[in-house]
């Protein structure tokens, strides 16, 4: 049996991920809609570029329908209450309020995520073996979520790069649909 089987709970990444800006898509790295991420101020104009990756709702309705628990782990460069504003305007933005089980903006660290992951773990009582991280980017998705040791998959894009060194990623998908035969 595959490893990445009878997953209860799925860490979703958010931006390049659930979704993504529709002029490039997974073309460039979606950083690029919100303009210098390490100014304070916080550029919401951005918002408005972003949509829904394909598959996307339905893929996260079917998961809700299996029991899987679905988080988003979102990572932001600003401070905690602000980031959690500006990824309540994304959801709210693009339709998604109502389909995470809880949603959290992340500082800017690259092992962040799986900190707050392991935190969830403990919060509902799962073992690392039961989680699954979802996400577009080598070092704040997989590297942190491996790095905690959490089974991760990450999206095939035009801009994922492997370091030259480091664990290779196991398990790329082409859209997030893939996901369903996880849990």
């Amino acid at each position: 049996m595959s490893i990445f089987r009878n997953k209860k709970i799925f860490f979703f990444d958010g931006d390049g991920t659930i979704w993504y800006p529709k002029e490039t898509k997974r073309t460039k790295a979606p950083y690029w809609v919100y303009g210098d991420t390490n100014s304070a101020e916080i550029n919401t104009s951005g918002i408005e570029k972003l949509v829904v990756s394909d598959t996307t709702f339905e893929t996260l309705k079917e998961l809700n329908q299996k029991g899987v628990k679905l988080i988003l782990l979102s990572t932001h460069p600003h401070e905690p209450e602000i980031a959690q504003q500006v990824l309540h305007m994304k959801l709210a933005h693009l339709g998604l309020l109502n389909i995470f089980y809880e949603c959290l903006a992340t500082d800017g660290r690259p092992e962040a995520k799986g900190e707050e992951i392991l935190k969830f773990l403990k919060k509902y009582k799962l073992p690392k073996t039961q989680a699954l991280m979802i996400g577009d980017s080598y070092s704040y998705d997989y590297l942190s979520a491996k790095k905690v040791g959490v089974d991760v998959v990450l999206l095939k894009s035009d801009y994922l790069k492997h370091p030259p060194r480091g664990p290779r990623v196991k398990k790329l998908i082409d859209e997030i649909r893939d996901v369903i035969g996880f849990c």
